[in-house]
């Protein structure tokens, strides 16, 4: 019978229960690893003095990153491995191997990984285990069945082979399976399932065969630096101690990564959570079945060899290791916690009631490492120019880890990106997210969020209010809703008085859906105040900083002072690196305004290409706070507060100025990212409560109406402004976004000209459209498909509802290579919502204010 709880156990199984031995040195997984392993040659070899790259960590990742750079003809790859290969957290991993991910990129590299496994066994003699089983995914609420059925529309979108199944079509692929209360579900016949440490140890064996050198029982104990680079490791192996010189290294520590990297001098946020299992004992007539996932009941389940292993991402996870891992850890396993996996065994034997009568051969508990936003790391450190990192898989390495080799490696050969990988960009974290204590707090929430109701604009509930504007608590008292991003506190929407000021999650309209319709009200026909003072700020300054600015920036920075460039940083394929704008302050220095969440990336992409250019980067960020005051009416209330003369005379669109507000002092940008007349007021710190007090006092009697940042998107969409990360990335064409009339060609050489130039002259193979559904009623969000006359296309980039145009929107590209505007605009389109065609409208401009009048009443 199968362990439900501990005195259920005691009650009802007595010696029936075949409770396998826990897993230790001594276990019977450990021990099936280390036969593995020593049925392999022992990775030992003498340690060289210098190498081109040295791998820290010999997992699964650390495997395939060694096999892609000697497949890219790479030398002097040398992998060290501080015990044996995968004893860390590789060798004890469910080995579920999926391709659908959450976005387009993503899931390449996830179907990489699968073909890679595919072929490894052929490769290298070295059985994988790898088979295409196929995975069904079950939903037991309707909110969770429309959640896999819009995935199942994306995964569409993204070449992946997909199928909605009925409950009882379910119970025919999977007869064990009880289907109570299941209202849907989704089966991927490609998914599979393979042996992850054979896997890692293929992946070793391919880049022996390539030159590369895996060194086993060899701890970096140090790592030495020049300024912002790294020249080399530090090892100890067993009393023997050494050194290697290097070019590079790349930290694929798995959960010994946050270590790793503050050796080398670089933030690698991530922490080790406990991870649970069962695997029963051989249950007679089990044959292969597809991976079965519950999310509704946090459980996966694996047919193995007969065997059925249940696994489970719980709500509530429990963090390790929080004063550092055991020096001598390897194949080791945690201690038992029944209690704690004894919610997912009830549900298991109900859902599943063959396991109440199979016995136990193994209750495992194994670390695995999270990152604040269950996305793995990878790429170029922002804190030193040659340390790579490719940690933090978020038990998702063995699926990831093909993938995620192959495009670090061909990132590390060309010195930029193979395709977007903002998803994953070590970049994208703050170094705040390195501390221990956050991470502890916020590793909790984030394991169980892997099989969480993805719900649209879900928000982080551990280990917040770290980052808060000097607006906060203003905003608060007058009914402020926070979201997080970037660990910044920021006002996403404002509850009326009276009710409830949190999110109700749906995929249908939120509590939040009314209120953030009078807010786009507001700015759209009177005034509307928004906190924008996340926005990153970073100052450039010093002898060059004009020729630098035009060095990095595809507009024209040699422009009079207080005059404001919407622009966009290039990369040489032509592709957008940031989307920004550059205010020039004085002769010598300018104000450069990102997203949130990218300022720390923009700030080190300009870092990397000064060269020889004598500029000082800053970041000035909790500098300034800033207001938005935007619609019709804000002149009107500044006015009220300021002297200044704010007429399009003396101030029109794109220009800043230096002002009196209330008893204080301010700068005024004309810029606007919602579509309406408005200015963006940067105001210093101390006095940014002052600030506030005094518009929000004076705009009492005009109906001023606080925002938030959900108003925001949804003007920003009806207007069709871009939004990075998401319809403009380092892979999207600066023309091919539509963004041509930024990129001044006229002036000298700048990063991506020659990519602009090439582009006008072969023409576009792609434009990005706006898209509005003519039934009112659906809602966007991004990833849905786009169909063309029927045919499916591409899919949306973004999406929002247009609450002021009366339809969901969305922005997406569509292949138009060879064709005119006309004829791509004479099409007719839909976009598929969780398996419903609907019809859309297109258009190349703006639908709301296609002109641009109102900007600058």
């Amino acid at each position: 019978m199968f362990l439900v709880g501990l005195n259920k156990a005691q009650q009802s199984l007595g010696a029936a229960v075949k409770l396998a031995p826990l897993i230790s040195q001594k276990s019977p997984v450990a021990s099936a690893l280390r036969a593995t392993q020593s049925s392999k040659e022992l990775y030992m070899a003498d340690v060289p003095s210098h190498a081109r790259v040295v791998i820290i960590g010999g997992g699964i990742i650390g495997c395939s990153v060694a096999y892609h750079l000697t497949k890219l003809g790479w030398k002097d790859v040398v992998l060290l491995e501080r015990k044996q290969l995968t004893s860390g957290t590789t060798w004890h991993a469910a080995g579920l191997i999926a391709q659908l991910r959450a976005t387009a990129n993503m899931t390449k590299l996830a179907k990489y990984s699968q073909e890679l496994y595919g072929n490894l066994e052929a490769e290298t003699g070295v059985a994988t285990g790898f088979k295409r089983c196929g995975s069904i995914t079950v939903a037991l609420t309707e909110e969770r069945r429309e959640e896999i059925y819009r995935q199942a529309a994306m995964a569409r979108a993204f070449g992946v082979a997909v199928e909605e199944i009925s409950p009882k079509e379910v119970k025919a692929k999977y007869e064990h399976l009880n289907i109570d209360g299941v209202t849907g579900a989704v089966f991927l016949e490609k998914d599979g399932q393979g042996d992850p440490g054979n896997i890692a140890l293929a992946l070793a064996k391919g880049a022996r065969q390539g030159g590369a050198k895996v060194i086993e029982r060899t701890r970096v104990s140090a790592v030495t630096k020049d300024g912002r680079k790294v020249t080399g490791v530090d090892w100890e192996q067993g009393t023997e101690k050494g050194h290697i010189a290097c070019d590079m290294i790349v930290n694929c520590a798995g959960m010994w990564g946050h270590e790793v990297g503050r050796m080398a001098g670089v933030n690698v946020p991530l922490h080790a959570c406990e991870h649970f299992y069962i695997v029963t004992e051989a249950i007679p007539g089990l044959t292969q079945l597809p991976v079965l996932r519950v999310p509704d009941e946090c459980a996966y389940y694996k047919e193995d060899a007969g065997k059925m292993l249940l696994g489970a991402f719980e709500p509530n996870a429990k963090p390790w290791a929080m004063n550092g891992i055991p020096a001598d850890f390897e194949f080791d396993q945690l201690p038992e916690d029944f209690d704690h996996f004894e919610p997912i065994l009830e549900n298991a034997v109900e859902r599943m009631p063959m396991l109440a009568e199979a016995g136990i051969h193994t209750f495992f508990n194994g670390p695995e490492s999270f990152t604040p936003d269950d996305a793995y790391h990878l790429g170029l450190a922002p804190e030193m120019d040659n340390v790579w990192v490719a940690a933090g898989f978020n038990s998702i390495g063995i699926q990831s880890a093909g993938g995620a080799g192959m495009a670090l490696a061909q990132w590390m050969q060309d010195g930029a990106k193979p395709f977007d990988l903002g998803d994953v960009d070590i970049s994208r974290m703050q170094p705040f997210q390195g501390n221990k204590t956050y991470l502890y707090e916020r590793s909790k929430e984030t394991l169980g969020l892997l099989y969480a109701d993805h719900f649209p604009f879900r928000q982080k509930e551990t280990a917040r209010g770290i980052r808060r504007t000097p607006f906060h608590q203003q905003l608060l008292d007058q009914g402020a809703v926070m979201g997080e991003l970037a660990g910044w506190e920021r006002a996403n929407w404002f509850a009326r008085e009276g009710q409830e000021r949190a999110y109700e999650y749906s995929w249908k309209r939120q509590n939040f859906f009314e209120n953030t319709a009078e807010e786009v009200a507001a700015v759209r026909t009177n005034v509307g105040m928004y906190d924008m003072s996340s926005f990153g700020k970073i100052r450039v300054e010093g002898h060059d900083a004009t020729a630098f600015m035009n060095y990095i920036g595809g507009g024209q920075y040699d422009v009079p002072v207080g005059k404001i460039v919407y622009t966009q940083f290039l990369n040489t394929s032509g592709g957008i690196e940031a989307d920004v704008t550059v205010t020039r302050v004085s002769e010598t220095a300018y104000l450069v305004v990102t997203p949130a969440a990218t300022c720390l990336a923009d700030q080190t992409w300009m870092r990397r290409h000064v060269g020889e250019f004598n500029v000082v980067i800053t970041d000035v960020t909790s500098g300034e706070a800033v207001l938005a005051v935007m619609g019709p009416n804000a002149r009107k209330l500044l006015q009220r507060v300021s002297p200044a003369d704010f007429a399009n005379e003396t101030n029109p669109f794109g220009t800043a100025q230096d002002i009196e507000l209330g008893m204080g002092l301010a700068r005024v940008h004309r810029v606007t990212y919602v579509g309406e007349l408005g200015w963006e007021i940067y105001v210093s710190t101390d006095m940014a409560a002052h600030a506030f007090e005094t518009l929000h006092a004076a705009g009492q009697d005009m109906g001023l109406k606080l925002c938030g940042m959900h108003m925001m998107d949804c003007a920003r969409m009806e207007k069709g402004f871009r939004h990075f990360g998401h319809d403009i990335t380092s892979e999207d064409h600066v023309l091919e976004a539509g963004l041509g009339f930024a990129v001044k060609t006229d002036k000298p050489d700048f990063i991506g000209r020659d990519a602009v130039l090439r582009k006008k002259e072969t023409g576009l193979e792609n434009r990005l459209l706006q898209f509005r559904l003519t039934d009112p009623e659906p809602l966007l969000y991004h990833n849905e498909p786009i169909l063309r006359d029927g045919e499916l296309v591409g899919y949306l980039s973004s999406g929002a509802y247009g609450h002021h145009l009366g339809g969901a929107m969305g922005l997406g590209y569509v292949p138009c290579k060879g064709e005119t505007a006309a004829d791509l605009l004479a099409s007719s389109f839909e976009i598929d919502v969780a398996g419903t065609r609907v019809k859309a409208e297109a258009s190349l401009k703006p639908m709301y204010d296609p002109k641009s009048e109102r900007v600058k009443l």
